[in-house]
Formats: structure tokens, sequence, C-alpha cells
């Protein structure tokens, strides 16, 4: 099977790549899942994301924003503790906040899922490159959503974080055109 180069590196990482990347999520819980597993990455690879997923499903409650939202500073401590996650307290604390922004947003649109597609008119992007560089680390859609998200007080979410954030579940399709998982419609 032809793959994007990216995903070659790991079994893991084919596995996402195969199963997940790029393929819409409407979920909230995923969406909330992975908008914390993508901030986590900051300034880290996303295989040591991936290989620490399952600590950190375990370690936040399977990522239940409501669960997460009530925190209290002891479990806060007790997470910068675990070995199975990224011990980085500003991380830690934001996961916490941006789970109460989340549940807001939940409660102002519905669902997580209606406000955060809105960025990209409810309606996935599908990019035709041919090649990884020609992949950009932040679009128009990324700013806009950032922007609005560090409006409302959500912490690690810059625009490349939501631009990985919108490829991870699928709000933009960047598989490259040589690959099986691009939409054959497109090529």
């Amino acid at each position: 099977m032809t793959r994007c180069d990216w995903a070659l590196a790991s079994e893991l990482e084919t596995k996402y790549h195969d199963e997940e990347w790029g393929i819409p999520v409407h979920d909230d819980q995923k969406l909330f899942e992975m908008l914390i597993l993508e901030g986590a990455q900051a300034g880290l690879s996303w295989s040591t994301i991936l290989n620490k997923r399952e600590g950190y499903r375990q370690a936040f409650d399977n990522f239940e924003p409501n669960k997460v939202a009530q925190y209290s500073p002891e479990k806060i401590a007790e997470l910068l503790q675990n070995p199975a996650i990224v011990r980085n307290k500003l991380k830690v604390n934001a996961t916490v906040t941006n789970a109460k922004l989340f549940l807001q947003i939940q409660q102002e649109y519905g669902s997580f899922n209606q406000y955060i597609w809105s960025f990209v008119g409810h309606t996935q992007i599908i990019n035709k490159w041919k090649c990884m560089q020609d992949v950009p680390a932040t679009s128009a859609e990324s700013d806009a959503m950032s922007k609005d998200l560090k409006k409302r007080g959500f912490k690690f979410v810059g625009s490349t974080i939501c631009y990985a954030y919108m490829q991870a579940v699928g709000m933009v399709n960047d598989h490259l055109t040589y690959c099986e998982h691009y939409t054959n419609d497109n090529k």
C-alpha cells in the first residue's frame, strides 16, 4: 500500500495514518481527546504522543470533559507524577482549563462539533499536495480557529497546533495525492 511518507516511521504511525488521520470526526469526546493530544504534542514529536496515548486515556478518564473539568489541585499534582503522560505543568493545567471551556462551547453551540466544524463551513477541505514539503503548517482556517479559541481562554491552541488538529480530525484531508488514502474522486 502506498502511504504518506510520515506514516512509514513506525507501526503505530502507520496504523494511525490508515485508521484515523484525515477521517472526519464528529463525536465531541473524540474531538476533545484530539484537542488535548495535539496540545500535548507542542514541542514534541507526534510519535511521542501516540506512544503515550493509552496512558493519557487512563490518566484523563478517557477524555470525558465533564470529569476532566472537575479535577482538583490534588488530582493535577497526581497527574504530574504520572510517567504515562507528558508531565508538563502548563500542559496538564491547560487540559483542565480547556475541558471547562470545551463544556462552555457545548452549551453555547449545542455541541463542540457544531462549533469547531464551522471553521471549515462544516465540509472537509480536500487538498492536493504532491509531496510533504507542500503541506503547510497553518492555514487561514487554522489562524481563525486559533484566534477564536485563544479569545475564549483555551491554551496550547496556536495556529500550527490547530492545523495539526484539523488534519487529525479530518477537517482537512492532507493525504498526499499518491497515498491510497487520498480520496479517489480528487485525483
